[in-house]
């Protein structure tokens, strides 16, 4: 019988909806939630200390793995914009026997500036150049790239463009 336990990493822009899906896959799977930006806030650093996220995102790794290791399925919200950052967790995650599932929140660059600018919640504020240099930055996931995931889902605008989400296999 296949191991049920599942490392979620999802992967988007801020703004695309990652934390309201890791949300939405809390309601259906027993999980632990991971993301640094809860973590920071918690602690009280600022969100753009980037040696801060670093290490919080590594210290949640190694968590992480325990967690897993203990059989209990994790969701890693931590945006990760680059093939290598979410290869490296995929082939940790799964030699430790586990699933694993990309989900890929994909919005355009208008609708992720409306809604930073509608929640407010950084500061210094995100800017549209930020946003439009971020998005050029982001590495999108290709079928080269899913073909070794154990599930993958869309949501957004590319699954807009493809008709409807794709749901883990």
């Amino acid at each position: 019988m296949p191991n049920p336990t599942t490392l979620f990493i999802i992967c988007g822009l801020p703004g695309s909806g990652k934390t309201t899906h890791s949300y939405s896959i809390l309601a259906v799977h027993q999980a632990i939630l991971l993301s640094p930006d809860e973590w920071l806030q918690e602690l009280g650093l600022d969100l753009w200390d980037e040696e801060a996220r670093a290490g919080v995102e590594s210290l949640q790794w190694s968590v992480a793995k325990q967690i897993l290791g203990a059989g209990q399925s994790v969701i890693i919200d931590w945006g990760t914009w680059t093939r290598e950052e979410r290869e490296n967790l995929r082939s940790e995650a799964q030699s430790l026997g586990v699933r694993v599932e990309l989900h890929w929140l994909d919005q355009d660059v208008d609708v992720l500036w409306d809604r930073i600018s509608r929640r407010a919640a950084e500061s210094p504020p995100i800017t549209l150049e930020q946003i439009e240099t971020w998005a050029a930055q982001f590495e999108v996931p290709d079928q080269g790239e899913v073909e070794f995931y154990d599930g993958f889902f869309v949501g957004g605008a590319a699954a807009d463009k493809r008709s409807g989400g794709k749901r883990p296999r």
